[in-house]
């Protein structure tokens, strides 16, 4: 029987897809001004549960209440009729409408027929003044950055008089300030009796934000217990299995260099960045936010330019600004937005795989299908890629598979230099030690890694060497034996302002 405080109750619900059972038999429930943590690895029935919530899948047996009394929930006006709300890791806004425009799509309010752009602004801007983000109303939602895109889903949220509100993953792309933020706005809805389902995979967010969790694993409903629970234990719930070693560098022999890169500079951007990735090592490259990390990373691959300086790859010299050129020489990126830079959603797991190798792959210009196939299949088994099989479409699979796919076509180019920006963000513990796995069998097999992270405990448990970066510049590398977190952000916040000339006033030869 459910109490008075209850929102929200799941019973026995079971969904399946073909070849996949994605939720089996499971129970959940949300009481009134709580924050119920739902935890699981990536592939765990997550994001197929708030799918149900929302309205867009339907179960194939059990039952959901809303407030004790049993509910149907097939599309999003029936879960907003009952005061649910879900904000997704894509933020579900029209970029050229305004912030007002987006908060009340399709639920414009009308005065004589018309809509009140008045009203509208001035509830809008209520809305935002609650959830404490200074923005106009009246501004494009293109113009915004991620933190305030977040804001806006929220006030949003609260226009439907949201009783529950999903967050699917709402800090993975935060900085910290941003994240304090958030958690106040989140403490401050949860006083004000709005039962909130919190989906995370920084397990360090939980006690700090949580009251209870339910982990699922495989599909079911493992067990709930308090946010309070050790991280070690949450782990041992969700994977099965204890993980004794968070970060289990393997540190083999390093060879000779493969990559240098001499005086990387880029006006206003990078200044004279200048270091040595050798085989056999995983060098990480750490700083704050801003600090030009991902921009030097994007120069060395040559998707973007660079005015002076040069980079050379076992000892032979690198056009820049020349992606193919990289590709051929052995480099591969893989970038920190998987999804729009990393890969074709909307095609298969073998297309995907087989990006990088099309030209090579193809005989007398027609497509090798059999023989990419062949190695597509080779490359998913060894990375372990879960999947109803290659032709899956790589939208479908979890976040840490998607990471497999994205790493696997550069396994299947048999890359050199392989650059990771954020190779774990937004992927579960179990996954994360998989991709460290894979990156010890890189540098024993006599590759070598370039990994930024903005997750320090990641840089210092899996890097040989650390680099810091401090607007713009190489403040300072570190050995793995005397870098520690306090040391890197002595580095990180050392480095004076970048104050090279502009573009066009930049001296000597361009990047070749």
């Amino acid at each position: 029987m459910s109490s008075p405080d209850e929102l929200l109750r799941i019973e026995g619900i079971r969904k399946t897809f073909p070849g996949v059972v994605a939720l089996d038999s499971v129970d959940f429930d949300l009481r009134r001004g709580e924050v119920h943590v739902l935890l699981g690895e990536n592939g765990a029935g997550k994001s197929t549960l708030i799918k149900m919530l929302s309205g867009a899948y339907r179960p194939d047996c059990g039952r959901i209440l809303a407030e004790g009394r049993e509910v149907r929930i097939h599309g999003a006006q029936d879960a907003e009729r009952l005061g649910i709300a879900t904000i997704y890791q894509e933020f579900n806004l029209v970029p050229d409408l305004t912030v007002a425009e987006n908060i009340f799509l399709g639920r414009q309010p009308r005065r004589f027929g018309l809509i009140d752009r008045g009203r509208m602004e001035s509830d809008a801007e209520e809305l935002l003044r609650r959830v404490g983000v200074r923005v106009s109303p009246r501004t494009k939602v293109r113009e915004l950055g991620i933190a305030r895109l977040q804001m806006v889903e929220i006030a949003k949220a609260l226009s439907l008089d949201a009783r529950v509100l999903i967050m699917d993953e709402p800090t993975a792309v935060l900085t910290s300030e941003e994240v304090d933020k958030l958690f106040g706005i989140v403490r401050t809805l949860r006083d004000d009796g709005v039962g909130i389902v919190f989906i995370t995979h920084h397990l360090e967010e939980i006690a700090a934000l949580g009251d209870r969790v339910t982990v699922l694993r495989d599909g079911r409903s493992i067990g709930q217990v308090p946010a309070s629970t050790p991280e070690d234990e949450l782990v041992r719930l969700m994977v099965g299995r204890s993980i004794e070693q968070q970060y289990p560098r393997e540190r083999p022999d390093v060879g000779q260099p493969l990559l240098s890169v001499r005086g990387l500079t880029r006006g206003g951007v990078f200044h004279d960045v200048s270091f040595e990735l050798r085989a056999g090592e995983v060098v990480g490259l750490a700083g704050l936010v801003g600090a030009g990390r991902t921009e030097v990373a994007r120069a060395v691959f040559g998707a973007d330019r660079y005015d002076t300086g040069s980079i050379e790859v076992q000892g032979e010299p690198l056009a820049g600004h020349d992606v193919n050129a990289a590709m051929g020489a052995g480099i591969g990126l893989v970038p920190e937005d998987r999804k729009g830079q990393g890969l074709l959603l909307d095609a298969s797991v073998q297309e995907n795989l087989g990006l990088v190798t099309l030209r090579s792959a193809s005989r007398g210009g027609l497509l090798d299908l059999k023989g990419q196939r062949t190695a597509a299949a080779r490359i998913a088994e060894q990375l372990g890629v879960r999947m109803a099989g290659l032709g899956q479409h790589v939208r479908t699979l979890s976040g840490g598979n998607q990471q497999k796919v994205v790493i696997g076509k550069w396994l299947l180019a048999d890359t050199k230099v392989l650059i990771l920006d954020e190779p774990t963000r937004g992927i579960d513990v179990g996954a994360k030690v998989e991709i460290y796995q894979l990156i010890n069998e890189l540098t024993a097999s006599g590759h070598a890694v370039l990994m930024i992270s903005s997750d320090l405990p990641e840089v210092l448990g899996m890097s040989d060497r650390v680099l810091v970066m401090a607007q713009g510049r190489i403040a300072g590398e570190l050995p793995a034996e005397s870098a520690t977190q306090d040391a890197v952000m002595a580095l990180a916040v050392s480095a004076a302002p970048v104050t090279t000339p502009a573009v066009n006033e930049v001296e000597g030869p361009r990047g070749h």
